[in-house]
């Protein structure tokens, strides 16, 4: 069996830039898990004594708390600010973007529209800097608010979504206000990532993707995928692969999310080496 790993894949920019901050502030704790991959959170913890922690009142003072990539709401960065700890901000770059184009936006007297998920962390923290903000994941969800949005609109997207969804959101906008500010905030690593697993999918005949399987970008890639190559499968670690889902296979076509290490991949190519054997 022939194995084949996508042209783009794996750790982003924001991503690498969070793992090496974590690893230059050993003995401190992330304000909530750093990446979405419970495997690289774990080494973190056993190699540089980074721990996790979920509630502000949890975190001591005169420590050292890191942000993570996804940012947190403005409210939370404030308090944290107030407390005697330092604050390592680990927020992602292309994160941040979203959060001071809202906010500027909201301040001059658009309604935001945000496309993304309303549970994610991250869109999570861009509400936070606008006023009154709606968050929708669709068109027919949109249309139910469109009654309380002004005739200015401005609209942003959650970094990893699929820019084909966007545009349906941004289409539908400009047909019915009469000003539509649209900022394109989906990451380009998530772009690249996107059309390699699209691209490698329609070659295979069983795609692996690895990933968290809380993590949004790793279950876009997972539902790309499965569109082309029906016997795609999402796993965490090579613990969780099944023989039988590549007996009989040609090819076998490899992908990961951007919270993804490289020695996870490793570790999964290696054990469909031995299977394919």
């Amino acid at each position: 069996m022939e194995i084949r790993l996508a042209r783009n894949y794996g750790f982003c920019f924001g991503v690498k830039r969070a793992i090496k901050i974590a690893e230059e502030s050993p003995n401190s704790v992330t304000f909530g898990p750093l990446i979405h991959n419970k495997n690289e959170i774990e080494r973190l913890k056993k190699s540089f004594n980074v721990g996790l922690v979920e509630e502000i009142d949890e975190i001591e003072e005169n420590g050292r708390v890191i942000v993570r990539t996804h940012g947190i709401p403005k409210d939370m960065l404030q308090t944290l600010k107030q407390k005697h700890v330092e604050v390592v901000d680990a927020t992602c770059p292309f994160v941040t973007k979203p959060q001071e184009i809202v906010e500027q936006m909201s301040n001059e007297g658009y309604s935001v529209v945000i496309f993304g998920d309303i549970n994610h962390p991250e869109i999570k923290g861009v509400m936070s800097y606008a006023k009154d903000p709606v968050v929708v994941l669709g068109v027919e969800e949109l249309r139910q608010h469109l009654p309380k949005l002004k005739e200015r609109v401005a609209t942003v997207a959650q970094t990893t979504r699929k820019f084909e969804e966007y545009q349906k959101i941004v289409n539908f906008l400009m047909e019915h206000k009469k000003e539509v500010r649209v900022f394109n905030t989906i990451c380009n690593a998530t772009f690249e990532n996107q059309d390699a697993a699209r691209e490698l999918s329609c070659e295979a005949d069983v795609m692996i993707i690895i990933g968290g399987k809380n993590s949004s970008n790793t279950k876009q890639l997972y539902n790309i995928c499965k569109e082309n190559c029906p016997d795609s499968y999402l796993i965490e670690n090579e613990e969780e692969l099944d023989p039988s889902w590549f007996r009989g296979k040609k090819v076998c076509g490899i992908t990961a999310g951007a919270s993804t290490p490289d020695w996870i991949i490793e570790q999964v190519i290696e054990k469909i080496k031995k299977i394919g054997v």
